[in-house]
């Protein structure tokens, strides 16, 4: 399997703190017994580990999503020859308790999980912020994962899910990011301006909106994209003045959302012209 690992950080939002995404695969390393300041939150992609924790041994296979609790002693190595590859995430306590009641630290009576739905979900949100970590995508889906993440398997309690006046919250919150689609603000700061937590902003805005913050902000952006394209400009330049950050970023919207590349695009609209 080779050995290989590959830190990423990302910012929750504009100006945001930093969140650590860890891409690892190892076949003979073994980590000397440490702690981490905040929550570890890794899914096993690959091979098996087996992790001491808590005076135990658990033993990640692929899909299954490791929690280990800050401040707490843990090492890890592989299980077997294959050895073992996982993604991580290194996040505080705050990122699990916006979506809950009160603020104390949420307990994982079991640190090992089964959980298909949010481990793919987990798995595909680390490989694309790792990819290209987008703030306003980071700070779009990680808090709202974990926060799954907390209600589903910790002793954490679920704040309620109404949002009174949600359809308006969330077109403003529409209109915000269309206004400032190069350099959008900050979730917490805008939920904090409306007396919100970033949770009941998210949630408003997926409830009334069908797709996160980020998601509704990518397309609008393939809207502009398509105008400035169909002008005779090249995807390049035009991944900027939408507020992609790379052409490599536009070309993966683009054809999430009309199934061609930029290049592609640009070429058959002004073949039609001509």
């Amino acid at each position: 399997m080779g050995e290989q690992a590959l830190w990423t950080r990302a910012r929750l939002g504009r100006g945001g703190p930093p969140l650590d995404l860890l891409t690892a695969r190892f076949d003979r390393h073994v980590y000397a017994p440490h702690a981490h300041d905040e929550f570890t939150i890794g899914v096993c992609v690959a091979g098996s580990e087996i992790i001491d924790y808590r005076g135990d041994h658990i033993r990640p296979a692929p899909g299954s999503i490791v929690v280990l609790a800050p401040g707490e002693m843990h090492t890890g190595g592989p299980a077997a020859a294959e050895g073992y590859a996982y993604r991580a995430l290194y996040a505080e306590t705050s990122l699990l308790t916006d979506g809950t009641r009160g603020t104390a630290v949420p307990y994982f009576s079991e640190p090992l999980l089964a959980d298909t739905e949010l481990s793919t979900a987990l798995r595909i949100a680390h490989s694309e912020l790792a990819a290209c970590p987008d703030p306003l995508e980071a700070e779009s889906r990680i808090p709202w994962l974990l926060t799954a993440l907390a209600r589903r398997h910790s002793t954490a309690r679920a704040a309620s899910d109404t949002v009174p006046g949600a359809g308006h919250i969330a077109h403003a919150l529409r209109d915000r990011l269309a206004d400032e689609l190069t350099a959008p603000p900050s979730l917490a700061a805008l939920a904090a301006d409306l007396g919100l937590s970033r949770y009941q902003l998210l949630r408003a805005f997926r409830t009334t909106m069908g797709i996160p913050p980020y998601a509704w902000l990518a397309q609008y952006r393939v809207t502009r994209a398509r105008g400035l394209l169909e002008s005779g400009l090249r995807p390049a330049e035009v991944a900027g003045m939408v507020g992609f950050a790379d052409q490599a970023h536009l070309t993966r919207w683009f054809r999430r959302v009309l199934g061609v590349t930029p290049a592609a695009y640009r070429n058959s609209v002004q073949d039609t012209a001509a």
